[in-house]
């Protein structure tokens, strides 16, 4: 698997590289969002430990560009603590956000969480009627037209799909598509349900409400 980590902060960069290695991650390093642009480009990377302030490009702005050609998951690893930052990384997109000073152990299994969930489906494809769900390009297409999903909600799809016909209950959902103890509101995953139903269109009642529960996939396995 290859890390890039993108952080001015020499230090952090090392800390981040040493248990990462310890993994058996290749690592790759840059000290600004120009650089892990670069990076980008000439390598294929399976996830990002991402800064948000940093000279030359911010971690926000790299985020946005590299979205416009890559869709790589992306752990924010920042000094910013106020609310009001988380919500607007998660807003855009990223996976996760860990608050400096950090414990490298729990960042390595975040990191562990993220890969395991991306990189576990066997089959490229899901296809069932006028959905088709591209495992290895984290693309939906609904009647052949490219869907946007956020990583969450394509995550949410994913567990979905591979846990057909189940009844799932909200805390389920915390534990296995956010990938560790998240200790959050179980509103948080109706709200990403939410979302994920507009964006599947016509096809939006094949995620069913359990009243009391959760939420079931139906759809008539092959």
């Amino acid at each position: 698997m290859n890390v890039l980590i993108i952080d001015d902060e020499e230090l952090i960069r090392n800390v981040v590289k040493e248990y990462c290695l310890n993994e058996n991650y290749n690592v790759f390093e840059a000290s600004n969002g120009l650089e892990g642009l670069d990076i980008l480009d000439k390598t294929e990377i399976d996830i990002i430990v991402l800064d948000i302030m940093m000279p030359k490009m911010d971690g926000y702005t790299f985020f946005e560009k590299m979205k416009e050609k890559y869709n790589i998951p992306t752990i924010v690893l920042s000094a910013r603590t106020e609310e009001y930052d988380k919500l607007f990384g998660f807003s855009i997109g990223i996976d996760d956000y860990l608050t400096k000073p950090f414990s490298p152990k729990e960042l390595i299994a975040r990191i562990k969480a993220i890969l395991k969930r991306t990189n576990k489906n066997k089959e490229d494809y899901f296809i069932y009627k006028g959905i088709k769900v591209d495992f290895k390009g984290r693309v939906l297409y609904i009647d052949n037209k490219e869907v946007e999903l956020t990583p969450k909600e394509f995550d949410i799809l994913v567990f979905f799909i591979n846990n057909p016909n189940t009844a799932i209950s909200r805390e389920q959902l915390l534990n296995k598509v956010w990938g560790y103890d998240y200790y959050g509101d179980e509103r948080n995953v109706d709200t990403h349900i939410k979302t994920l139903r507009n964006n599947m269109g016509k096809y939006r009642d094949l995620i069913v409400t359990i009243r009391s529960i959760g939420y079931k996939f139906v759809y008539e396995e092959k």
